[in-house]
């Protein structure tokens, strides 16, 4: 079985002295990408949040590789829904800037993101500014700006849901195609049933109030999956449950 990178153990968090997740336990291991599914405002949010550093729990721990890491932000690489592409700066010193601020020189930390363009699907957007992408191309740079940040493992909070349902599906493609080459391990937030089954290894369902892990369901399917696998009997089972399971 592969190795435990991510855990949490038993995280709790309140605001304004209500409970807003209770007790999750959630684990991520090496080059698999694991998905966190529940209806808007249960507490995903609020969970990668605390799993990022970027607030502490009020109980509870964040574990990387084994290493307590809670409340330490800049240990796990972040990709929120907006790509937060800055306006004013050219795509690759966009994507450049995790290594720009680890303190790389910006000569040496342009030509090391550079060497990603073509894998990631952006090669000669170099010289343009964000506004000249598409949503799709953007949301691409900034998948690749998240790599550069941290390249094993990374949080994505619902990377997809701005983009329409057309561009969505040819970036479900390559985002699978490109997982199986840079053997990144992610958890990745979604309100989306089929997003969920077409990407995941294995689902977390989140019910509430509070937010809390209600079951956890393994896709037993070969990655990465073709478009043939959304009108099959097997998908349509996994749907089944999990539309049971989150009470739609």
């Amino acid at each position: 079985m592969k190795r435990i990178r991510l855990e949490t153990k038993d995280i709790c968090k309140y605001y304004a002295g209500e409970l807003i997740i209770k007790n999750i336990n959630i684990t991520l291991r090496e080059n698999e990408l694991v998905s966190l599914l529940g209806v808007s405002g249960i507490g995903k949010s609020t969970l990668f949040n605390v799993i990022a550093g970027v607030t502490k729990p009020d109980k509870g721990q964040v574990l990387l590789d084994g290493h307590d890491i809670t409340g330490q932000a800049g240990k796990i690489s972040y990709m929120q829904q907006k790509d937060l592409l800055q306006a004013h700066l050219k795509v690759l010193d966009n994507v450049a800037l995790p290594l720009f601020i680890r303190g790389m020189n910006k000569h040496k930390a342009r030509l090391e993101a550079l060497k990603y363009f073509e894998d990631f699907g952006i090669a000669g957007t170099q010289d343009k500014y964000p506004s000249q992408l598409s949503g799709g191309m953007r949301q691409r740079a900034a998948l690749l700006r998240t790599y550069l940040f941290s390249k094993d493992i990374a949080l994505f909070d619902e990377p997809f849901s701005a983009l329409d349902a057309i561009t969505k599906r040819a970036m479900h493609r390559w985002y699978l195609a490109l997982m199986e080459r840079i053997n990144m391990a992610a958890l990745f937030i979604t309100h989306d049933i089929d997003e969920a089954i077409l990407l995941s290894d294995r689902i977390y369902i989140m019910t509430g109030p509070p937010g809390k892990i209600t079951a956890e369901i393994t896709i037993d399917q070969p990655r990465p999956r073709a478009g043939e696998f959304l009108v099959s009997e097997s998908f349509l089972n996994y749907k089944r449950k999990i539309t049971e399971l989150l009470a739609l």
